[in-house]
């Protein structure tokens, strides 16, 4: 059996990593930094903040036919440096409009950075271990996801201040793209496509329902992590377990990586899609309707062990109905299609905890993943069946 653990595949993952623990050591941070900072209220907050989002999903498709379509190693590096300098950004920063500025720009590196780290992680994994590698690839998300926020709000608490965390955000970005430097990739010869460009060439459009299924659990995720806290002090009586919430499901994330990838090493991506949807299913209907603490700290587990089982089988799918020149469009396409339903999720979200309360809300929440899982099982599974290329 070809080995999986090979050099390059670990330095990618220490990149991942990086840049994961650089972005979740501000992400819960910045609305107090610019309250603080700057006086900001929650509107203007809001709408600083959401510019990352909107320039990430713009950005994504782009990325994908760019790291397609040039040398990889060289976009990747682009990205990156791109990524780092933002960070030096936050803290040249003297006025709230310059700050808007820098964080919208910031979703664009971000967006391809994700694109181009992840179809480089396909791309060092010998092809026998590549469902079971990428598997393991989304662990390096997931820990930094448990560690940064934690380490970041105790620095903060410790030093009383903002700036140690984006020089520390900084220098662990910058750590991670000089890891990423030294992967080594081989030579591949980029075929210069002369057609007219075509949305085939930035969405990929035979693993269309794929996308379309992930935007429904996207949706479901972008209502839970915006809306929680504020859930839990109306339905719980506080949000002191948030915290504990977000841990316990990062952790599930991570159990679920470990214990499915015997699964995805011998190839069953739709059994192991069919289980993480249903487990999630699970999760979130015990959510809403099991109001005490046995609900509210067992679901957060049963999500983190069904999306720890489907985004890496999704991943694999959309690889899978596409060509080798395409694994860029692939990863951009399911990453644009989660984005889209975060996006969702946080809009109409809003507005459904504004005009119904956030029972009803969450509620939805429920009914989407029964949605998204049912799509799946029904019609998504055997759409792959029929299309996929190896």
């Amino acid at each position: 059996m070809e080995k999986l653990w090979n050099h390059n595949y670990l330095k990618v993952m220490t990149a991942n990593f990086s840049l994961f623990f650089a972005f979740y050591l501000l992400t819960p941070l910045l609305p107090l930094y610019l309250s603080e900072r700057f006086g900001a209220g929650k509107d203007v907050i809001g709408l600083v903040l959401s510019g990352y989002t909107i320039t990430a999903l713009l950005c994504r498709p782009f990325s994908g036919f760019l790291v397609d379509s040039f040398d990889r190693k060289r976009m990747l590096m682009l990205f990156f440096a791109l990524f780092v300098v933002c960070f030096a950004g936050y803290l040249a920063a003297g006025t709230l409009l310059l700050f808007a500025i820098v964080r919208t720009l910031h979703g664009g590196p971000f967006g391809g950075l994700t694109v181009a780290n992840s179809t480089v992680a396909v791309d060092v994994l010998p092809s026998s271990r590549r469902s079971e590698g990428i598997g393991y690839y989304g662990l390096s998300n997931n820990l930094a996801m448990a560690l940064a926020p934690t380490i970041g709000l105790a620095i903060y608490h410790f030093v009383g201040g903002f700036e140690p965390l984006f020089w520390m955000a900084l220098v662990v970005a910058g750590a991670g793209m000089a890891v990423d430097r030294t992967v080594k990739l081989t030579k591949r010869e980029v075929v210069r496509n002369k057609a007219p460009l075509s949305l085939d060439r930035f969405f990929l459009t035979k693993g269309w329902l794929l996308a379309v299924n992930m935007v429904f659990f996207g949706f479901c995720f972008g209502v839970l992590q915006n809306y929680l806290a504020i859930y839990s002090k109306e339905v719980m009586g506080g949000t002191g377990g948030t915290g504990t919430f977000f841990m316990l499901l990062s952790i599930g994330l991570m159990v679920s990586r470990l214990l499915g990838a015997k699964t995805l090493r011998e190839g069953r991506l739709t059994r192991s899609a069919a289980e993480g949807v249903l487990l999630s299913t699970v999760g979130y209907t015990l959510f809403v309707v099991c109001h005490n603490n046995v609900g509210y700290y067992l679901s957060p587990l049963l999500i983190g062990l069904g999306n720890g089982h489907v985004w890496p089988a999704f991943m694999n799918m959309t690889i899978n109905v596409a060509h080798n020149n395409q694994r860029g469009t692939a990863n951009s396409t399911l990453l644009v299609s989660w984005d889209v339903g975060m996006g969702l999720g946080v809009l109409l979200g809003g507005f459904l905890t504004e005009y119904a309360g956030y029972v009803f809300a969450f509620r939805t929440v429920a009914a989407a993943q029964v949605a998204g899982t049912l799509l799946f099982l029904f019609f998504t599974r055997n759409f792959f069946l029929k299309r996929k290329l190896r």
